[in-house]
């Protein structure tokens, strides 16, 4: 089965230009380029999601920089961490990473550690502030439900004559609360 190479362009606005990123790509020997203009800073990018629907193992994404690809450092470390996953290499021009050399290996296993590391210092500051929290006495988690407010809002759910938003305006209790003890 043949390995296919894949380009994705962005820009993030209508007014702005594709030609560049088009180029560059072309010039690069893509085998199909995705394009869209969006701002990078929407998860839900339609052009991007059908790039990753089609990518197989050892195809090749290429792009004219990370930024096209995400906006957020989040972001882009998702989807690097999604072609690591899937078996897939990445490109960048303008910053020169290509996973499919070892030297872009190395860097993408460094940004991945680094990743890591991140997510697991904001893991230890967590368990840390609910520790000292609980320590001057503070319970964590979300407030008990008023078990009055909660048998009432049942009531009016099971008359039948109001809405579920008049129940939560005038019981205090929220929709998902309600729902769940239904």
């Amino acid at each position: 089965m043949r390995n296919f190479v894949f380009g994705y362009a962005r820009v993030s606005t209508e007014q702005q230009n594709l030609d560049r990123q088009l180029d560059m790509l072309e010039k690069y020997g893509v085998d199909h380029i995705y394009n869209e203009k969006m701002t990078g800073t929407k998860r839900n990018r339609p052009e991007l999601e059908k790039l990753l629907e089609r990518l197989t193992e050892g195809d090749t994404v290429v792009v004219e920089s990370l930024s096209r690809l995400g906006r957020s450092t989040k972001d882009l470390i998702w989807l690097m961490e999604t072609f690591n996953f899937r078996g897939v290499n990445l490109v960048s021009l303008k910053e020169s990473i290509d996973t499919t050399s070892s030297t872009g290996k190395l860097l993408f296993t460094l940004m991945s550690a680094l990743a890591q590391f991140e997510r697991d210092v904001l893991a230890d500051r967590t368990k840390e502030g609910l520790a000292a929290a609980r320590a001057r006495g503070r319970k964590g988690g979300r407030p008990a439900i008023d078990g009055e407010a909660l048998k009432k809002a049942i009531k009016l759910y099971k008359s039948k004559a109001y809405t579920v938003t008049e129940i939560t305006e005038m019981t205090g209790v929220k929709k998902t609360t309600l729902y769940k003890h239904l």
